[in-house]
């Protein structure tokens, strides 16, 4: 029989056992209330449940950190007990950048332009009034570079390496002295409009030709033209230089601007030697100013190779820094570029590469903005490689352009100058109405 009392203190113990140790090592605590009981037992876990989680070592709290009576804190992994970190997801490869992409589309044009500028040369060494087949060139090319082949006969030799190639070879260097000074202008003038005869150098350079021609100079014997016009053209981009500088600075609408007027005072010391010449005279001034490759000899190949491949040399390695400028002056200052040193030395390769072709080969137009423009619509505006695409593709321009006047008119020859205007002009046109175009008509 049972007492009430032994039934009131066994009810208790008989419907819950001790409490596992709680978190802070304490059991359960008599005389708590049913209620408080089970609560406590929903957020104790059951260790007879070998499916719930088992239950993280907690770090102990250090000196700093308090936790207030009854306020749960989270529960700290211990060292090397956390969970692993999940393995990163494989992600599809990415598709080539930008830059990737026309790294390797320039590479391919330049290949092409490669490849188009030996055939191009090849079947110009081997056209004209005298034909000579381009396996004979060849051979003959072979057997001059002691790598086997066979001469031609004495014609043919004389004919191939006195003069077809000396013109080709002039050809190419003309071709790329003019095409790299384009895309050095238009990125000094942040202008896909400008060309070398902006600021004066062409026609500086015919003067200096016209007043050889008329005074009768000839105190360098046959180099007397070419020199003259040389000379002529550096100072006339010295003096626009000087002339355009304000302040210790130089405008690029003040250049473009002092650029006209000295291609109009030139233009009228021309008139004014063509006006006292005689009709001799006269009639190579005027064959001189339509540019013609006519009078092409290794001489004159090996005057201009010196300028020519100084400034070809030079120009690739202010890519960099044409890329800065064209985010503007400012832009360009702050990223340590100094612009009235960067304007003056691309203005003297730039007078460097146009006097040496408009001393040997006259007044030859619109290469040095057709060829860049095409570069740049093909592959961007970056100068890394618009600047020798543009040389190799003035050379392709030019060697096809000299092919295509020695042949178009047989037996006669057009005037190589007049052959390129009459195409450059067209796509001037036509850049004009695109860029007006694009840009929703003129400021």
């Amino acid at each position: 029989m049972t007492l009430p009392h032994d039934a009131e203190t066994a009810a208790p113990e008989s419907g819950s056992g001790r409490s596992p140790a709680g978190p802070g090592g304490a059991g359960s605590v008599p005389g708590r209330s049913p209620q408080g009981a089970e609560r406590t037992a929903a957020a104790l876990p059951d260790p007879e449940n070998r499916s719930a989680p088992e239950e993280t070592p907690r770090r102990a709290p250090g000196p700093t950190e308090a936790t207030a009576p009854g306020e749960a804190t989270a529960p700290t992994e211990a060292p090397g007990t956390g969970p692993t970190p999940e393995p990163a997801k494989a992600t599809a490869p990415a598709k080539p950048a930008a830059g990737v992409r026309r790294g390797r589309k320039a590479l391919w044009l330049t290949l092409a332009l490669l490849i188009t500028l030996l055939l191009l040369a090849l079947i110009s060494a081997g056209t004209g009034a005298y034909r000579i087949p381009t396996a004979d060139v060849l051979a003959s090319a072979q057997y001059r570079l002691g790598l086997g082949g066979a001469p031609l006969d004495r014609v043919g030799e004389s004919v191939l390496w006195n003069v077809r190639l000396p013109r080709v070879v002039l050809a190419l260097l003309v071709g790329a002295g003019l095409g790299c000074a384009g895309a050095l202008m238009q990125g000094v003038f942040g202008n896909p409009l400008a060309e070398p005869g902006v600021i004066g150098i062409s026609a500086g350079a015919a003067v200096g030709a016209v007043a050889a021609i008329g005074l009768g100079l000839s105190f360098f014997g046959n180099w007397t033209i070419t020199v003259c016009a040389f000379v002529a053209g550096l100072i006339t981009v010295s003096s626009v230089y000087l002339l355009s500088r304000n302040g210790g600075k130089t405008e690029v609408v003040t250049l473009i601007l002092t650029g006209i007027a000295v291609n109009a005072f030139a233009g009228a010391l021309i008139g004014l030697f063509v006006f006292f010449a005689d009709s001799g005279q006269v009639n190579q001034i005027t064959f001189w100013q339509l540019g013609s490759l006519a009078q092409a000899t290794w001489p004159k190949v090996l005057a201009v190779l010196p300028c020519a491949a100084a400034g070809l040399l030079a120009a690739p390695f202010y890519a960099r820094r044409l890329d800065l400028l064209a985010l503007g002056e400012r832009p360009a200052r702050h990223l340590g570029i100094d612009v009235e040193r960067l304007r003056l030395a691309l203005i003297l390769v730039v007078a460097l590469l146009t006097a040496a072709a408009v001393a040997v080969a006259g007044v030859i137009t619109f290469i040095g903005l057709l060829v860049p423009h095409l570069l740049r619509m093909a592959n961007g505006p970056g100068h890394r490689f618009l600047v020798p695409g543009s040389a190799l593709a003035g050379a392709v321009v030019l060697v096809a352009g000299d092919l295509a006047a020695r042949t178009l008119a047989q037996p006669a020859e057009l005037p190589l100058g007049v052959l390129t205007a009459l195409i450059g002009s067209p796509f001037f046109f036509w850049l004009l109405r695109r860029t007006r175009r694009k840009q929703g008509g003129w400021a």
